[in-house]
């Protein structure tokens, strides 16, 4: 056995839940409703280039919440080469900046210098014993097998096109399974919702000091017709990144996600060895056309870390939330939501998780804000009185209508813009998804 496999199997045997903890932080009483106008304007057209085209939505490009929305086509090398063609830049100033990020963060974690660090402790441990790129190199190996090859495929393409190591590409993308992170989400439908149909949220609450806020970006996929190719599908990530923790698919089906630092018990033990949940959640978008699929999906995943996932599909009304780790996979509605406490009772018709698992701080200010609204919960209310009350999604937010299928974006603020820092104090902008996932392909 070799001592970097000896290392990963150590870790996987460490690793444990976090048990008898909840989270503390809560949002500030004094946070008052986003007012901003809701942004509506069509997207505006750039460029072309064999496989892909470049939009901006939110405003004219460079304005101050203009994001890129780019439309890539062909096969996985095909996409990924255009995508690091047509946004080379700001790919090239993503990835760098990513694997700059984590040099920092282990930095901070090793010397003690930032107790606020993202990294969770495994990884620390695993740095500590091989080095940044050994330990990057032994998530890789600890994933591998349940890595799908049109993922590599991907990032080969788009290291060529920006000269960046292939690697060093495939070990930032590690970057979901060692980091924490905080989000919320919910699902609304039924009596809860002002038409009776679907609505989910999606918010990231990250690191707005890292590089990420810098490079917000929308990518449309569109895969090459054919069988096992799947169908086209929305990322809402950052330039070059290739997997999924927020979107939605041309099935009328939407992801969610949540990191779990405060769990209980009932997650049992995670492990190091299986599918990166991002490639997973990007899985779901990409292949699986209902709910009973995902469902499927996700019970016979090779499971890693903690995590709350929510599925949404419109064609069903359906909504379902997930306990997921590598011990179990729970399904929930709002009839058996767990866990059930007074901070995070059920409510008819609504799944919903305020920022963690365990967190009577956060959740019980979210529920209270779904209760004011019950019965109107939309796009509109929840960006001017439900994210930025519980002021939950710093990095993005995205809203997803999936019977209408319009979807609504937020960002937080970039260098050099105006305005608040946090998504949820900022203009949101609405899209047509219908019309983009019909996109034609570049003439060329």
């Amino acid at each position: 056995m070799s001592s970097k496999y000896f290392a990963i199997c150590l870790v996987a045997t460490l690793v444990g839940t976090t048990t008898g903890a909840e989270c503390h932080a809560k949002p500030n009483p004094n946070a008052t409703q986003n007012m901003n106008a809701i942004l509506t304007v069509a997207p505006q057209f750039i460029k072309q280039i064999k496989n892909a085209k470049l939009y901006s939505v939110g405003g004219a490009p460079g304005s101050n919440n203009a994001v890129d929305l780019v439309h890539l086509y062909g096969t996985p090398y095909e996409m990924g080469y255009a995508h690091g063609s047509i946004l080379n830049e700001s790919v090239s100033a993503l990835l760098n900046g990513v694997y700059s990020y984590l040099e920092e963060q282990v930095v901070e974690a090793l010397n003690g210098t930032k107790s606020g660090h993202n990294l969770k402790p495994f990884f620390v441990d695993l740095v500590a014993n091989l080095g940044l790129a050994g330990a990057l190199e032994a998530e890789v190996a600890a994933t591998s097998p349940w890595t799908g090859q049109y993922f590599n495929e991907e990032l080969q393409g788009m290291a060529d096109a920006t000269g960046i190591p292939f690697k060093k590409i495939q070990h930032i993308h590690m970057i979901g399974e060692l980091t924490k992170g905080s989000c919320s989400l919910y699902g609304a439908w039924g009596n809860a919702t002002e038409d009776g149909t679907l609505h989910q949220l999606r918010a990231l609450d990250w690191d707005v000091d890292g590089p990420f806020k810098n490079h917000p970006e929308i990518v449309v996929y569109h895969p090459t017709k054919g069988a096992g190719n799947g169908h086209a599908f929305a990322n809402v990530a950052w330039a070059g990144f290739v997997g999924s923790i927020t979107g939605i698919s041309s099935q009328q089906m939407a992801i969610s996600e949540i990191g779990v630092s405060f769990p209980d018990a009932t997650f049992g033990k995670e492990s190091r060895f299986g599918v990166p949940f991002t490639y997973l959640l990007r899985d779901i978008l990409q292949f699986d056309v209902d709910l009973a699929a995902s469902e499927m999906h996700l019970k016979n995943a090779a499971r890693t870390c903690d995590l709350i996932f929510g599925v949404g599909d419109g064609k069903t009304n359906e909504f379902r939330s997930v306990q997921y780790s590598a011990s179990v996979a729970n399904f929930y509605t709002d009839m058996d939501m767990e866990p059930e406490e007074d901070w995070h009772p059920r409510m008819q018709h609504v799944v919903y998780y305020g920022m963690d698992w365990l967190c009577p701080t956060y959740t019980s200010v979210f529920h209270t804000q779904l209760a004011k609204n019950y019965g109107s919960i939309s796009a509109a209310t929840t960006i001017q009185d439900i994210v930025p009350i519980v002021q939950t999604g710093d990095l993005h937010i995205a809203l997803y209508d999936l019977s209408k299928m319009v979807m609504h974006v937020s960002v937080a603020r970039r260098d050099g813009q105006t305005g608040p820092t946090m998504a949820y104090d900022r203009a949101f902008i609405q899209m047509d998804m219908n019309a983009i996932f019909a996109e034609a392909p570049p003439s060329l």
